[in-house]
């Protein structure tokens, strides 16, 4: 695990949509896997800050996601496989929560607070 994850934690930030744990270059460089048509991270840094939290608790880390009972129990079972926050502090900016009810797309929160 120690060669997976960065010695400083704080380089670290989740995506508040989907939780894919990242650092902040990566998000720059790549954006995020499962959001960037929505969130759209790729070389906006001030973006990556806005949709991205550095405020969160636990790792699941997701190999197989289609088979992956936690992948489902977390509504992460169709994103790409990584390394994923069990809760994200924080809220996507009005703009693109604004842009997923025109797609006609449920937010729920990942601190945890969103009712099932």
């Amino acid at each position: 695990m120690a060669s997976i994850l960065p010695q400083d934690k704080r380089q670290l930030r989740a995506c508040l949509l989907c939780s894919l744990i990242k650092n902040v270059n990566q998000f720059q460089q790549a954006g995020c896997e499962n959001c960037e048509d929505i969130l759209r991270l790729r070389g906006h840094p001030s973006r990556v800050m806005e949709c991205t939290s550095s405020n969160f608790s636990g790792y699941v880390a997701l190999m197989r996601p289609e088979e992956s009972w936690l992948g489902r129990w977390q509504r992460i079972s169709k994103n790409a496989k990584g390394l994923y926050a069990a809760q994200v502090a924080g809220r996507i900016p009005e703009d693109v929560e604004m842009e997923l009810e025109r797609r006609g797309i449920v937010y729920r929160p990942r601190d945890g607070t969103a009712d099932d």
